[in-house]
């Protein structure tokens, strides 16, 4: 029972993330659709003076992220918006449409002091949504164009589709990726991050980005005990070739995609895009 004097409110609320009958069995929710907000943001750069962020600005295209990653620390800002943490976050995106807009008029105050930026990292900058809206590659225009220097960190093979900008600007020390790998078990991956590329097609990006000529890193993050832990440790202590083996016939041979469905969740459908 609310107290009267009470100045907060809880309330339970189901956000969809499960559907399953008493008997374990899916209820036959409809498909939830993935909506796209078109949003004019008043600032584009995020600053942290945090001493263990290996960076103090960041630049996010998007808020909210379709890869559906059921881990991400992000999850949490969409309730400022008055949004579920859980399915709204990753069915409801806002596209900062004026991002470039505004990263220009940023760069070109006097007061500005450039330092490398990180883009994407409250959202991943190359989810599905980012192949129309095309934001990010604006933001890397423009980066380009000033010689500014960054670091795109992403689980997307769409990282490829920019080759052309990044490897001028890798040629003259101005840019690295950084490619997101939790697990090489395709099975984990699928329940960790339902929508996002495949081990097997990250392992591929990295080895183009590299052969591009693209500074690129790998980030094993977040290493789940148990899950996850057991595993990259016994990969780690593999002998380089024997790693190289494992890679390749777990990837190939247990990788199976099975985009747009999750355990015991609805499945999502086509983009519906909302200006």
């Amino acid at each position: 029972m609310q107290g009267r004097y009470e100045k907060d409110e809880r309330e339970r609320v189901d956000d969809g993330w499960l559907h399953i009958s008493e008997d374990g069995i899916d209820d036959g929710a409809p498909p939830l659709r993935t909506q796209i907000f078109e949003e004019r943001a008043k600032t584009i750069l995020t600053r942290n003076n945090s001493p263990v962020i290996p960076f103090s600005v960041s630049l996010n295209p998007y808020r909210g992220c379709e890869h559906g990653c059921i881990y991400c620390f992000a999850r949490p800002t969409h309730s400022y918006l008055g949004l579920s943490p859980g399915l709204d976050f990753e069915s409801r995106i806002y596209a900062k449409v004026n991002a470039g807009e505004l990263l220009e008029r940023e760069l070109a105050k006097p007061s500005y002091k450039p330092e490398p930026i990180a883009l994407g990292v409250n959202t991943d900058a190359y989810q599905p949504v980012e192949r129309e809206m095309k934001l990010t590659r604006r933001v890397i225009e423009i980066l380009r164009d000033c010689g500014h220097p960054f670091v795109a960190i992403t689980k997307s093979s769409l990282i490829e589709r920019d080759i052309d900008l990044l490897a001028p600007m890798a040629a003259r020390g101005q840019v690295m990726a950084a490619i997101t790998v939790t697990t090489l078990d395709p099975d984990i991956a699928h329940t960790l991050e339902p929508r996002a590329a495949t081990p097997l097609r990250r392992l591929r990006t990295i080895r183009t980005l590299a052969e591009a000529g693209i500074p690129v890193g790998v980030s094993i993050a977040p290493v789940i005990p148990f899950v996850t832990e057991t595993w990259n440790a016994c990969w780690k202590r593999a002998p380089r070739p024997a790693r190289q083996a494992r890679a390749i016939s777990c990837c190939v041979c247990r990788g199976k995609s099975r985009r747009f469905s999750r355990t015991g969740s609805r499945r999502i459908s086509p983009t519906v895009r909302i200006a």
